[in-house]
């Protein structure tokens, strides 16, 4: 394990990098973020990558072709000349500092890998291919974004990453576009509008390519939008399917909404983290968001479907197939929009195909991914307002816990007992990995302003904070029985994600500003790293040459690792 004194080191040397590529933003264009450069070299000689290519996975180790590295979102890679016995000989190789200076953003990027090029994304849509080798930047590009202060996002100008099909990247857009980029150059080929963003739409998901098309997700569920799910031609961007995630009326799923008013017109249900897919089954699995207003729920009685909930559809057409809700009528704005990780498990003596969640309600949920059926649930962490799962799958609710007027406590806060921060699951152990949250909030409703519409930022309501404080853990659960493993325990709460090797290690990072790794076994904590800026995303790994490298995105910078050279 490194010292006090190289991690010290280590930050103020990232720091240092940070510090001279940081460029104001107040007061300045969009397209004046970052400094100018000389011409970029491009990736002249980048891969057309096939749907097979996509299919493979992590087989061909130089690369990680999706956002959570294959269609089954374990993000468990099968390398291993990182091992737990040598982690902790991890060094620097190169940091990569975007330049893009805005106060209070993060780099929620999951960079794509192709043959020892990086493609990684950036807050308000910049996009940049690097040298995994060396760190040096290869193309840069910047969507050309609406004057900032009339975007309409929630939580921050970020973007989780790309997709790739063929010679192109595909990128979505905080004003609610998809984008088509150059593998090579880096320029755009095409751009298409998803919706109106001036409606409260905005998309920040990484996509993801099923059989030829673009998948899609959107965000805005607290502007009062109507969420949905869209498939894409990735030849010119031609819309070839939408899903409405709030049923209009008549359709399968409306009788959960009021028939006497138009609430499920801006019912929320936002897709805004990506899904994975079955290609057996040719099902998307995809996660949707709160219902809307998220706090006050008088005026959308029933379960309001398809919002907090999983839904499986077919790829070829966009069908529902079927659908499992986590939150029924929530009013604490606890999004199922975590990603979906498919896998194959021995439970109870008998082998089943499931899909797992670990939901932002605090239950880590296992179903089958046929038939949507609940097998079972456990909370990972302290929950006040369900104890239980149901055998119907639905939450058995504690008493007093909605909100009120004068707040109630209830445990976790709206972030939830995990959020959009990816986990990890290692079929060899039968280990599911997650960044937990233990936190509560006191939950305050109130009925919104008459004739509100879509496009209105309306929460319902408010929270203050909760006389105890909040920690946060990278857990280990036992997928097939829910039981809790081993922890490593933060002393507040993170947003990395997970990754897990073949080496028996497990990656991940803190909100003070660290990537560790712990023996996946044990939890043992073995290597320690600070990057100097709270961690809101997922370590990548992948071979260039002989050396396994370990990257991940924190503050402004990209940092790069690998064992030392012999």
């Amino acid at each position: 394990m490194r010292s006090k004194t190289d991690r010290w080191v280590g930050m103020m040397a990232l720091a240092a990098v940070g510090a001279i590529g940081a460029i104001g933003i107040f007061g300045a264009s969009l397209d004046a973020q970052v400094p100018t450069l000389p011409a970029s070299p491009g990736v002249p000689n980048a891969p057309v990558i096939t749907m097979q290519d996509l299919a493979d996975g992590l087989k061909n180790p130089s690369r990680w072709l999706t956002y959570s590295g294959d269609y089954t979102g374990q993000r468990h890679s099968p390398l291993k000349q990182v091992t737990a016995s040598n982690v902790n000989q991890l060094t620097a190789q190169w940091t990569f500092q975007n330049g893009v200076s805005l106060p209070g953003q993060k780099f929620e990027t999951t960079p794509l890998v192709v043959d020892g090029v990086l493609y990684a994304t950036g807050a308000l849509n910049y996009a940049w291919a690097i040298d995994g080798r060396t760190g040096k930047q290869l193309w840069r590009y910047q969507y050309q974004l609406p004057p900032q202060q009339t975007l309409k996002v929630c939580c921050g100008l970020v973007n989780r990453g790309f997709a790739i099909h063929g010679d192109r990247l595909f990128m979505t857009t905080l004003d609610a576009h998809l984008v088509a980029l150059d593998t090579r150059t880096g320029k755009a080929v095409w751009h298409v509008k998803l919706a109106d963003y001036q409606q409260g739409y905005a998309s920040t998901v990484a996509p993801l390519i099923v059989k030829d098309k673009v998948i899609v997700g959107i965000a805005g569920g607290e502007y009062a939008i109507r969420g949905f799910l869209d498939a894409y031609d990735p030849k010119d961007g031609k819309q070839i399917w939408r899903f409405w995630t709030v049923p209009a009326p008549g359709e399968p799923g409306s009788e959960t909404w009021p028939k006497e008013i138009d609430s499920w017109a801006r019912g929320g249900g936002p897709t805004w983290q990506t899904g994975t897919y079955d290609p057996d089954l040719n099902l998307i699995y995809w996660g949707t968001g709160n219902p809307n207003p998220d706090f006050y729920g008088a005026d959308r009685s029933g379960d309001n479907l398809y919002t907090n909930s999983l839904v499986a559809l077919d790829a070829d057409t966009g069908t529902l197939k079927w659908h499992f809700q986590f939150t029924p009528h929530d009013e604490h704005d606890w999004d199922a929009n975590q990603v979906p990780v498919l896998a194959d498990l021995n439970i109870a003596g008998r082998s089943r195909k499931v899909v797992m969640i670990a939901n932002r309600n605090g239950f880590f949920y296992v179903l089958d991914r046929a038939t949507g059926q609940y097998i079972n649930a456990k909370p990972f962490i302290r929950t006040t307002w369900a104890k239980e799962i149901a055998g119907s799958g639905r939450p058995i609710e504690e008493p007093n816990q909605r909100p009120t007027a004068e707040g109630t406590t209830t445990c976790p806060d709206l972030f939830g007992g995990t959020n959009f921060m990816p986990p990890s699951f290692d079929a060899s152990t039968g280990l599911f990995f997650v960044t937990s949250r233990e936190t509560c909030q006191v939950y305050i409703t109130a009925k919104p302003p008459e004739g509100y519409k879509a496009g209105d930022r309306t929460m319902g309501g408010t929270i203050r904070a909760a006389p105890e404080r909040g920690y946060g853990a990278l857990r280990a659960i036992d997928a097939a029985t829910g039981d809790r493993k081993w922890e490593v325990r933060h002393p507040t709460t993170s947003w990395a994600g997970v990754l897990s090797t073949a080496g028996g290690v497990v990656f991940s990072g803190t909100n003070e500003g660290e990537v560790f790794a712990a023996d996946s076994r044990t939890g043992k904590e073995l290597w320690r790293y600070m990057l100097g800026a709270p961690l809101y995303t997922a370590p990548v790994t992948y071979m260039i040459g002989d050396r396994q490298y370990v990257t991940i995105a924190a503050g402004t910078t990209i940092a790069s690792f690998a064992l030392p050279q012999r």
